[in-house]
C-alpha cells in the first residue's frame, strides 16, 4: 500500500496555508511534517483524515485492494483528545470502538499497552494529561486501520510514555502499517521528513 498526495492546495478561511505539497509515504514507512508553527501541518493531517477538503490536487491509495477511502482506513490523532469526561476510561474505548468500526482488538489489551489498564473504570475527568494521551492512544490499538495520521503523538507525555508511543509506533509500521506525524520533536525513529513553510 502506498499513499500518494500530489499537488495538493489547502486554503482555510480564505487564506491559502500551502500548495502544491507532494509526497508519497509506503507501507512501513514514517513520514514526520515539520515546519513553523500555523504552516499547515495539523490542515495536511486533516485533509488525509477527510475531515477537510483539498482546495486542490489530489489523495489516492496505490495497491490497496479494499474499496474504502484513504480516510475510512485512517485513524486521526489530533493534538486535542477527544474524550467524554463522564465516561469511564474503557467506555471512551468502548465508544470509539462502536463508532469506528472496523477490524477491532481487545479494549482492556489495548489499555495495558499504554499503561492505563489500573485506570480502566476511572472517569476520564478524573485523568491528568498525559494519561488522556494514553487513553487516545489505546484508540488507534483498539480498531485497528493502517493509516496513523498523528499530530504532535508525545504531546504531555513523560519520557517513559515518549518511549512508549515510540514502541507502538514502532510496531504498527513492522506490521505493514504507515504513519504520517506532525511534530516538532525527535519521534525516535527513523523518518522521511516533510517540510512545510520553509525553515522553522
Amino acid at each position: 500500500m502506498r499513499l500518494l498526495a500530489s499537488g495538493l492546495t489547502c486554503v482555510r478561511g480564505g487564506r491559502e496555508v500551502f500548495s502544491g505539497l507532494t509526497f508519497e509515504a509506503a507501507a512501513g514507512e514514517l513520514v514526520a511534517v515539520t515546519g513553523p508553527n500555523g504552516s499547515g501541518k495539523t490542515s495536511l493531517l486533516r485533509l488525509i483524515a477527510g475531515l477537510l477538503l483539498p482546495a486542490g490536487g489530489s489523495l489516492a491509495l496505490e495497491g490497496d485492494e479494499t474499496e474504502l477511502t484513504v480516510a475510512e482506513q485512517a485513524h486521526y490523532l489530533g493534538h486535542r483528545d477527544a474524550l467524554k469526561p463522564a465516561l469511564s476510561v474503557l467506555e471512551n474505548l468502548s465508544f470509539w470502538r462502536d463508532f469506528l468500526g472496523g477490524e477491532a482488538g481487545n479494549a482492556p489489551e489495548s489499555l495495558a499497552a499504554v499503561g492505563l489498564a489500573h485506570a480502566a473504570h476511572l472517569p476520564a475527568a478524573y485523568l491528568s494529561a498525559g494519561q488522556r494521551r494514553r487513553l487516545s492512544l489505546a484508540r488507534l490499538l483498539t480498531v485497528r486501520r493502517p493509516i496513523w495520521l498523528l499530530d504532535e503523538p508525545t504531546n504531555a507525555l513523560d519520557a517513559s510514555g515518549q518511549d512508549m508511543v515510540a514502541g507502538l509506533m514502532r510496531a504498527h509500521l513492522a506490521r505493514g502499517g504507515l504513519i504520517v506525524a506532525a511534530t516538532h520533536t525527535p519521534l525516535g525513529l527513523t523518518a522521511k521528513e516533510l517540510r512545510i513553510g520553509g525553515a522553522a
